[in-house]
């Protein structure tokens, strides 16, 4: 408890008054309004020390909770961190999942482009097979008919 210069003198300054009024009631006088006052007063003293007991104890308990907050902002601004390094790693999973989009792309383009020519190479082979087996038999029944 801190108690400033003026809670030091009041206290002080009733300390005998009271223990003269304690003295007389134990010898069983009768107390005298301005007794009781000196009485009250002392009780408003002591109340009012506790009151600042209290208000001691809530401030450190309030200081504790903002340490604690701030330790948790703290913690809160390394996960945000973290969440940040995610995102790059994230952004860089996205650029090789576009470089093998663009890969597997031009493989199928090259792909396509060569199961076409070997189509085409295969239609003109038949073609060119065609052509002759029907030469030959125009040949073979022009011979048939001279004959």
């Amino acid at each position: 408890m801190n108690k400033t210069n003026v809670d030091d003198i009041l206290i002080e300054m009733i300390s005998p008054k009271v223990k003269e009024i304690e003295e007389r009631f134990s010898r069983g006088e009768g107390l005298t309004n301005d007794d009781i006052n000196t009485l009250l007063l002392k009780s408003q003293y002591n109340h009012i020390n506790h009151l600042d007991q209290r208000l001691d104890e809530v401030t450190a308990s309030v200081q504790g909770l903002e340490e604690k907050f701030v330790g948790l902002e703290g913690k809160f601004v390394g996960l945000e961190g973290k969440f940040v390094g995610l995102e790059g790693k994230f952004v860089a999973l996205e650029g090789k999942f576009d470089l093998l989009r663009t890969d597997l792309e031009g493989k199928f383009e090259l792909l396509k482009s060569d199961i076409q020519t070997t189509i085409q190479t295969a239609l003109n082979k038949n073609m060119l097979q065609l052509v002759t087996i029907m030469g030959m038999f125009v040949i073979a029944s022009k011979l048939i008919d001279k004959f």
